[in-house]
This record gives structure tokens, C-alpha cells and sequence, in this order.
């Protein structure tokens, strides 16, 4: 009988000991909030990766254009004119890793292709395109 009292009293000591009430008080420096709007800010500017699949004559980037719009809808492709070439650029990845895994799947039909971020246009760039 005294082993049951016992078990039955060393039960209920650990079952009130485990509970626990109280009031959970997070200290934030304000600081934190400071950071985060900045990192959101700079977010914003940042530009995304793309892939250039091909650099060259107009006519090929015209008709990989095609090709792509042709058999890949949910690919994003646009074709770019740098002096003295035209370029295509497929993707808008936010992470290398993303970039990276899709590379490798294009890289089989163009070998050519590799990974950048463009460069961001000037304000001059912006107010032409806005305007047409």
C-alpha cells in the first residue's frame, strides 16, 4: 500500500512540477524593425537572374523566340539588342540555386548558355519605356 501512496504522490509531484504558467515577454531592440524595412528597400532593387541562351544574328534569336513561345508557355523569353548582336534571355530566377537547376536543363539543347543579372537601366532608360 505504501509503494502505491508513494508512486501514486511522486505522480503528481511531477505533473504539477512540468506544468508551467507564466507570460512569455520577447525584448525587440527596434533596431530589428529598422533592419527589415531596409532589407525590403533594398529588395526592391535588386535584379533577378536571367540565362542567355544565344547571342548573335537576328534572325536565329527571331526564331529561337518562336521555338520557345511555340512549345514552352510558362517560360518567361525575351529577345535584347546590345551592339552588334541580339541577345536571348530566358527566366527571371530570384535565387542562384534556382538559376542554377534550370541552367542545367537548358544547357542539353544550348551549350553556350550561362547565367547573369542584368544590369539595372538608368532613369533615362525607365522614362523612354514608360512613355511608349
Amino acid at each position: 500500500m505504501n509503494k502505491y501512496l508513494l508512486t501514486y504522490c511522486l505522480v503528481l509531484m511531477i505533473n504539477l512540477s512540468s506544468s508551467q504558467n507564466g507570460v512569455i515577454e520577447i525584448n525587440k531592440n527596434h533596431l530589428i524593425d529598422t533592419l527589415i524595412n531596409l532589407k525590403k528597400e533594398i529588395s526592391k532593387n535588386t535584379y533577378n537572374l536571367k540565362i542567355q541562351i544565344y547571342s548573335g544574328k537576328r534572325d536565329k534569336a527571331i526564331d529561337l523566340i518562336n521555338f520557345y513561345k511555340k512549345n514552352d508557355l510558362e517560360i518567361d523569353i525575351e529577345i535584347v539588342y546590345e551592339t552588334p548582336n541580339y541577345k536571348v534571355w530566358i527566366g527571371n530566377y530570384y535565387s542562384q540555386l534556382e538559376a542554377d537547376r534550370e541552367l542545367l536543363k537548358i544547357k542539353k539543347r544550348h551549350p553556350e548558355a550561362f547565367i547573369f543579372r542584368p544590369k539595372p537601366k538608368n532613369n533615362k532608360e525607365l522614362q523612354t519605356e514608360n512613355e511608349t
